[in-house]
């Protein structure tokens, strides 16, 4: 009997160190499971742990207490689907062509892979686990991006599919949730307590958006505290890397879809469990991280972390883990089309200097777009504009912009006081300048031709816009980005030359000619004769255009707007991607003055 217990024991105790050694093997070599979870249109400057004085979200809170805060996170398109498309592909939506809302225009698939097809290769399954997609992609169902490895969209399922990675989206916080139309039961019970952005006038229909959106993002908060309580639930959370972000900030009027801070500038928490703390980016769990990431940087590093092969198309930086490159020293982002307003906004930032270039600086920020007008905030902003309330600061959203903009945010987070001319900052402007070209030529910027003519020379060389916009004798960019950067000089003795471009064989260059005529203005009366031909170019956005032209040097504009209603009634369906938008954008701008 004696016998049995001692070999009783012994069995018992092997037993117990080989499994002992087998979880320390399995720790040591096993592979992370990762949640990447995004909320929806909400900048840092809306979580409390980044000091948001409206909002509250002690989830998240204590998200970056156990995990680490970055503190210079931003997006590249400050508006969703763009944003997806980067997310998805690690390309910048500029270097193939999304950069507009709901465009879907198709990319080289072959070339481009999406990182959940480079998963299956090392043992991952990948499942999007809130189900929305919205990659602004053509040529490839949305849905198929999960095939080729596809997990559980349900907790108890996919912890017997480790590793994985799953992508989750909460929508709660989405510029939608403070609509009087959605009826959502956010109300405006906090509208006293909120304290607004400088460029917002204290008015009441603005501080009810501010405590709906206020709720809506504790309400988001919750949400985010339940998924990772029910990651604890299953056992989870001791293997599994969790990434936090929103996809761009929002969503008061001036930060969705603007490359200010407030629609750049989001909010990143990583929490990595103890048995991965050679990944951590810092000393220990609390601390914040000041190095510069771009969401064009998210895809590679995700791949990293699962040591996956990383496609040759992916543009970004690896920003966490063993293999982390070097830093970089400026973040790029851009503005196109959002929604029906068309624009075309190219930014470059540091960590403490942003510069912004407005290609079409005619076009004020605030020029209306329906959804933003939406919400209560934006049409009282705008009321109150018209009827001259507004202070200088206020007012700027809604009047023709400067084409350069250049902001010291470690003294002025909001952007609101433009140093451009500012003689102590001309070494740093010239060098962001010069930065900004480097990365539109390194980056094959496709915005220098206006959406449809991009498209139509794409399609007429059996093309994706990716590929034409790599071809210099197809897309002659740095000839674009130095007319481009004479036509905003606003310089009246350029008058000749623009004229005479109207005719150019390069119907890009006959666009942006109409354009630096209608810049001019009143300076530009003598070119008549050749606006009004241009009105009846072979290129309808020359067309329309050169409407515009002829409404600011010749002063027609009732005329004009009449003939843009014709051009609407002709103009196909084809949604906010054909060149309706472009008329009723110029249209509207008429209506403004």
């Amino acid at each position: 009997m004696e016998m049995k217990q001692r070999l009783s024991k012994n069995l018992v105790l092997f037993l117990s160190c080989t499994t002992f050694l087998g979880i320390l093997i399995a720790d040591d070599s096993g592979q992370p499971n990762i949640l990447w979870v995004n909320s929806e249109d909400n900048g840092a400057q809306w979580l409390s742990c980044y000091g948001s004085p409206n909002a509250k979200t002690p989830n998240l809170d204590k998200l970056a207490a156990e995990g680490f805060r970055y503190t210079h996170c931003y997006s590249n398109s400050a508006v969703c689907a763009p944003t997806r498309t980067t997310w998805i592909t690690g390309v910048h939506a500029i270097s193939m062509g999304t950069q507009p809302m709901r465009s879907r225009y198709a990319i080289p698939h072959e070339r481009i892979p999406y990182w959940p097809d480079q998963l299956p290769a090392v043992g991952y399954v990948a499942t999007n686990f809130g189900g929305k997609n919205d990659f602004n992609i053509g040529s490839r169902p949305d849905g198929d991006t999960w095939k080729a490895a596809k997990g559980a969209k349900e907790w108890e399922k996919l912890k017997d599919q480790q590793p994985f990675v799953a992508f989750k989206t909460i929508g709660t916080s989405h510029e939608s949730a403070p609509f009087p139309s959605k009826n959502r039961g956010f109300t405006d019970k906090d509208a006293h307590k909120m304290v607004l952005h400088p460029y917002h006038p204290d008015l009441q229909p603005v501080r009810s958006t501010y405590s709906k959106y206020a709720q809506a993002m504790h309400k988001m908060d919750r949400e985010f505290g339940e998924l990772f309580a029910e990651l604890e639930a299953q056992g989870l959370r001791d293997s599994t890397i969790v990434i936090y972000c929103s996809d761009h900030g929002g969503i008061l009027p001036r930060s969705k879809r603007f490359l200010y801070t407030s629609g750049t500038h989001c909010p990143l928490i990583i929490h990595i469990p103890e048995k991965w703390k050679h990944l951590w980016p810092a000393k220990s769990p609390g601390m914040t991280v000041d190095r510069l990431v771009s969401f064009i940087d998210m895809p590679k590093t995700v791949l990293s972390l699962a040591g996956a092969d990383i496609p040759d198309s992916m543009q970004g930086t690896i920003f966490l883990g063993e293999h982390a490159e070097p830093e970089p020293a400026y973040h790029f982002s851009y503005r196109g089309r959002a929604d029906k307003a068309v624009d075309m906004v190219r930014g470059i930032r540091t960590k403490r200097y942003l510069y912004i270039k407005n290609y079409m600086p005619w076009a004020p920020h605030g020029q209306f777009l329906p959804y933003m007008w939406a919400m209560e905030a934006t049409p009282a902003w705008h009321q109150h504009f018209k009827r001259g309330k507004c202070t200088s600061v206020q007012a700027r959203f809604f009047q023709p912009r400067q084409v350069e903009e250049f902001y010291d945010q470690e003294n002025d987070y909001h952007n609101i006081n433009n140093l451009i001319e500012v003689t102590e900052h001309q070494e740093i402007i010239a060098r962001l300048r010069k930065e900004l070209r480097r990365y539109q030529l390194t980056n094959y910027d496709s915005g220098f031709l206006p959406e449809q003519m991009r498209r139509a020379r794409a399609e007429k060389h059996n093309l994706t816009i990716y590929e034409m916009v790599r071809r210099p004798d197809l897309y002659p960019l740095e000839q674009y980005l130095d007319y481009t950067d004479m036509l905003l000089e606003q310089n009246a003795d350029n008058l000749p030359r623009l004229i005479e471009d109207t005719t150019s064989r390069d119907e890009a260059i006959r666009f942006w000619a109409v354009c630096g005529l209608a810049y001019l203005g009143k300076n530009a009366k003598s070119a008549a004769v050749a606006i009004e031909k241009a009105t009846e170019d072979e290129s309808i956005e020359v067309q329309i255009m050169a409407h515009y032209a002829h409404a600011k040097t010749q002063g027609t504009t009732l005329e004009v707007m009449k003939n843009y209603k014709k051009i609407l009634v002709q103009a196909p369906k084809s949604g906010d991607s054909g060149y309706s938008s472009f008329v009723r954008t110029l249209n509207n701008l008429l209506k403004e003055n």
